[in-house]
């Protein structure tokens, strides 16, 4: 089973940040909570535009994605998340080629 990267890219209101960056982290705890799907994370800025965020996470298999994606209404920290995050830019998974 390969490894599996997700980008996923949010627009957050500038005073939204450092909150959405905590969830983020409470997030990915609770999506390993029962057993590690996520075996990597960074939560990254856009160099030019400060309210763009990017989660990059590493997944143990694109099997373990779906199964989480599944779950995510029923993590705690969503909703909080979903009500702070101004906009979904862009979602979308990857695995190597090369």
């Amino acid at each position: 089973m390969s490894h599996c990267s997700e980008f996923a890219i949010f627009k957050v209101p500038k005073e939204n940040i450092p909150r959405v960056i905590e969830l983020s982290l409470l997030i990915f705890n609770e999506m390993n909570a029962s057993e590690t799907v996520i075996i990597a994370h960074e939560i990254l800025q856009k160099i030019d535009n400060e309210e763009e965020l990017c989660w990059h996470l590493t997944w143990v298999s694109e099997e373990a994605v779906k199964l989480t994606t599944e779950k995510w209404p029923s993590f705690p920290s969503t909703k909080e998340l979903e009500s702070l995050v101004g906009e979904n830019a862009y979602y979308g998974h990857f695995i190597r080629v090369v």
